[in-house]
């Protein structure tokens, strides 16, 4: 009989380890049991006195139904309220296959580029569509949303002007700019002293200081207006033009890479992404290609592997922050790669005559109202438009529009004196008619609406596009369900994803995603709000918030939360901004120095420097640990002008440094707050928490510790929770209440961030309950112990604690092998065993870092185990001189299925031994890369960012 409790249920779903293979496992350790183990590893100094003030566990039957309850209280009405946020049609083919398939929302980061060519393939769509609609060269594959990507935009052209003015610093942005885009700029502006000017496009004075532009088309107010003339002017003055702009609209709008716009921003929700109550959506940044190595984030580029085979890979990654850290321009590290490939495949499924039919839709269907509303008397202000009417009301007439607008579950924009209304693809008559019937209410007018007699474009005929876009042959071969099933299908099996094996790697977490989690992601009570609906419409996610918010203070031991910033980099970003905003409310405006070991994650200088801090790079001992000697003459030192330090804890070496205490105590004695990356904290929850050691503020990667997949590199979500000293200053939004009494302006253009998967997360804790959160931590830590028992002895285990323990991850030292192969060689290798690798030559080079998870269960570890085992016996054999030196298993891998089958077999070693090296593999486990290993700097010599010509695919 099972024993196992209906509330127990979800723990022993979500650990992977059995109660059998916990004694097996401990036994391999060395240790008596799992309680002694944790002692082992967490100091006692800094472990809790109490459980987390959590709830009890609720079994996946209980949490759905709990959850039904709760989505209720959402009140989905018919909106209209436009401003980046806007209904669309997911196509059931994308949504069943892309967005609540593991196969695509369980990949990692595509570092690894031999086992992503599918995902690859699916963002360099992406970057092609929106290179196609914006009318220019080069496109990112994608930044966190639309505010974010238009102030990257901001900082980019500002550090080009610099190398040449010195007094360039003021930003010109239109007022028809999104409220939420330049509450973003301006968040993004203070630290790096540019000042941010908005006002009507027609008051713009192009002088000397003046370094860039933004221009919002069509504008905020719905108008399409004619830039032209004043984009010439400002490149006749090297001033540089972004444009905020939407997809769909350039359909029919003249794109702005046309009129000369040096770049495009904005956000691809509307290409079959639910709003989400604010996200998680993929924005886009398009340029020009003199700005290639500055454009921030990733760019997905063309070259070719080993045997000259096109192949795909992350280009030009030497501009990154953990490449450049202080030196870098931006600190982005999540993207949102799997809201990309939804928005691609949504252009690929319709192609280029049915997004312009779609486009078309929404223009004529706004045509029609607007005719209506003229017929009742109404003035509509804009002479051109695409998609958006703005009604001209007085304050009386307004407030009449509302309430009964209201009552007939339709929410529209009110802006001063006016009623805005923007129309998507999902308006119907029906919803026509409830429109007019509104508006008709408030003129006592009875309702005769006409839905037919649509005039000529409202668009001016300079500005209608006559060029074509989405011409390649992506975009025209897949607009039959089957045949976008099978192009889906086919690029999934090029990727290796949590549905084939375990993927290790240290410092991001790949845990279980659990289907529970997930599913009501997609359900329409929380996929289909938008972010500015009135908050008495969403109160199913305000308890979410609320409740989780609670939670995640739990976790950490502090007094508040935000959930605003949606990722990691972002919550470091946020976290040092209440830091700053903190010093600047004392009068420590002078207080800027940060102080960030060598060890630190590359987005912690990267994020400082964006703070607008000064960092001073603290020195590690031999063992990993922070130099507390160094770090107490730098604190010294800096003291008048120290800011802040940022640590992460456990190390990024994987070891609990037992003087954490100490050394955030050394910081506040000398006037400064600790941050706390959040990163490990995958071995803290339940255990200890960032306050117990001392710390002021940490984010936390809910794409980590809290369950939300990483999605092929992104979606992720990174809160930030905060003391009593810091909570004032927790960040606000422009449009709806939120965050501290003095806080800082917005980090995320939304006010919740990426909300609908807030849920996941949610969902984690509540299943998982006070026991469960706790035991993963406890289970993290004993499989990653378990790997390190296992491979020491023919590995070198670089950094332990002071029992010899290593937390939830641990780091194998390679060099030793350098004179016979590289970290690079055995990460490639692992996958013809079937794995991921993990973490490569970070935080040290030329060794790599594994983090195993809670989830695995015994037999998986073993399996990576073996393979890792066998490979030692593979280097082993290349020093004794039994295998060729230069060619070989490991220099020559991953083997691919086309190079194993060929007529001919080039190398000494035998076909079986390169693709069958281990047993398991012939049960199932054998994955196969598409491409051999490829040739980066080929690709960056020959930078290929768009899809290339059809002939290139038939190679």
């Amino acid at each position: 009989m099972n024993t196992m409790t209906f509330h127990d249920q979800f723990i022993h779903r979500h650990i992977g380890p059995n109660a059998a293979e916990l004694q097996e496992m401990l036994a391999v350790i060395g240790a008596s049991s799992l309680e002694k183990l944790i002692e082992e590893t967490v100091p006692a100094a800094i472990r809790l006195k109490a459980e987390l003030e959590l709830p009890q566990a609720l079994s996946e039957f209980e949490y759905l139904r709990e959850l039904e309850t709760i989505a209720a209280k959402n009140q989905v009405f018919r909106t209209y309220i436009g401003l980046g946020y806007y209904g669309t049609i997911t196509p059931s083919v994308i949504s069943r296959n892309i967005f609540q398939n593991p196969g695509w929302y369980t990949q990692y980061t595509p570092y690894q580029a031999e086992i992503a060519q599918g995902r690859l393939e699916a963002l360099l769509n992406f970057q092609t569509m929106v290179s196609d609609m914006t009318g220019l060269p080069i496109a990112n594959a994608s930044l966190l949303d639309e505010g974010t990507a238009a102030a990257e935009a901001m900082a980019m052209f500002h550090g080009v002007k610099s190398k040449k003015s010195k007094t360039a610093h003021t930003f010109l942005v239109s007022d028809q700019v999104f409220p939420q885009t330049i509450d973003l700029l301006i968040t993004r502006a203070q630290p790096l002293d540019i000042k941010v000017v908005v006002k009507p496009v027609a008051d713009f004075v192009l002088d000397e200081n003046c370094f860039g532009i933004l221009l919002q088309y069509p504008a905020g107010n719905g108008a399409v207006e004619d830039y032209r003339a004043l984009t010439e002017e400002a490149h006749a003055k090297e001033i540089a033009v972004t444009v905020c702009s939407d997809l769909l609209a350039l359909a029919l709008l003249t794109p702005p890479g046309e009129w000369g716009a040096d770049a495009v921003v904005g956000n691809s929700q509307r290409f079959g992404v639910p709003m989400g109550y604010g996200g998680p959506h993929a924005a886009f940044f398009a340029t020009k290609d003199e700005y290639k190595r500055l454009i921030p984030g990733r760019i997905i580029g063309v070259s070719v592997d080993n045997h000259g085979k096109r192949a795909l890979r992350m280009a030009l990654q030497t501009r990154e922050q953990h490449i450049r850290r202080e030196k870098a321009t931006s600190n982005i590290c999540t993207a949102q790669a799997l809201l990309a490939i939804m928005a691609g495949m949504y252009a690929a499924y319709h192609g280029p005559q049915g997004i312009k039919a779609i486009a078309q839709r929404v223009h004529g269907t706004t045509q029609i109202l607007a005719k209506n509303l003229q017929a009742l008397g109404y003035s509509q202000k804009n002479q051109h438009y695409f998609d958006t009417l703005l009604i001209e009301t007085d304050a009386k007439t307004q407030q009449a529009i509302q309430t009964a607008a209201l009552a007939a579950g339709i929410n529209f924009h009110y802006p001063a004196g006016a009623v805005q209304i923007t129309l998507d693809e999902t308006v119907l008559a029906s919803d026509l008619n409830a429109i007019i019937e509104v508006f008709a209410k408030v003129k006592n007018q009875p309702v005769q609406p006409s839905l037919t007699g649509v005039a000529a474009p409202q668009i001016p005929v300079a500005l209608q596009r006559e060029s074509e876009f989405l011409t390649h042959p992506v975009f025209n071969s897949y607009h039959t369900e089957s045949k976008m099933m099978r192009y889906i299908k086919r690029l999934e099996n090029r990727d290796l994803s949590l549905t084939h094996s375990m993927i290790p790697l240290g410092s991001c977490t790949m845990k279980l995603n659990a289907a529970s989690e997930l599913m009501p992601v997609s359900w329409p009570a929380f996929a289909n709000l938008h972010p500015f609906i009135p908050t008495n419409q969403a109160g199913g996610y305000l308890q979410i918030f609320e409740e989780l918010e609670a939670y995640l203070c739990a976790c950490t031991g502090f007094d508040a939360c935000s959930l605003q910033p949606n990722s990691g980099a972002q919550g470091e970003y946020a976290g040092l901004l209440t830091i700053r905003a903190y010093h600047e409310a004392n009068g420590n405006t002078h207080r800027n120095v940060a102080l960030i070991p060598s060890s630190a994650h590359g987005t912690n200088p990267a994020s400082a420097v964006m703070a607008g801090m000064e960092v001073v790079v603290v020195s590690c001992d031999e063992q990993g640990n922070i130099d507390v000697d160094d770090l107490r003459a730098k604190a010294e030192k800096y003291s008048a002008n120290l800011s802040a330090l940022m640590v992460t804890y456990p190390s990024t070496h994987g070891v609990f440094e037992t003087r954490i205490k100490e050394i955030c105590a050394l910081i506040h004695e000398h006037g400064g707050k600790v941050y706390m990356d959040g990163a490990n904290m995958n071995a803290q929850v339940g255990l200890t928490s960032p306050a117990e050691i001392g710390a002021d503020v940490c984010h936390l990667n809910l794409h980590k510790t809290f369950a939300i997949p990483h999605g092929g590199g992104g979606p992720g979500m990174g809160p930030i929770c905060v003391n009593n000293s810091l909570k004032p200053f927790l960040p606000k939004h422009a449009l709806v209440a939120t965050g501290g009494d003095k806080g800082i302006h917005a980090v995320s253009a939304a006010p919740w961030g990426s909300a609908s998967i807030l849920l996941i997360s949610y969902g984690y804790v509540r299943m998982l309950g006070q026991v469960g959160v706790k035991a993963s931590t406890e289970y993290a830590i004993l499989n990653a112990n378990y790997i390190k028992a296992r491979l020491e002895g023919q590995y070198e285990v670089l950094y332990t604690g002071e029992k010899g323990r290593s937390a939830h991850e641990l780091i194998i030292d390679l060099r030793p092998f350098k004179a016979v192969i590289s970290a690079e060689d055995v990460a490639k290798r692992l996958m013809d065993y079937g794995f991921h690798a993990p973490t490569l030559s970070f935080p040290v080079a030329g060794t790599i870092m594994i983090e195993p998870t809670e989830s695995e269960s015994q037999d998986e570890l073993d399996r990576f185990c073996e393979a890792m085992l066998q490979i030692r016996l593979e280097i082993d054999g290349i020093a004794t001189g039994e295998a060729d030196p230069k060619s070989n298993v490991l220099s020559n891998a991953p083997h691919t299925a086309d190079l194993v089958t060929a007529d001919e077999w080039p190398y000494s070693y035998s076909r079986e031994k390169a693709a069958y090296p281990l047993p398991y593999l012939r049960q199932g486990f054998k994955f196969w890369p598409s491409v051999s290993r490829i040739d980066n700097a080929y690709g960056d010599r020959n930078l290929i960012c768009t899809c290339p010509p059809v002939e290139a695919y038939a190679e």
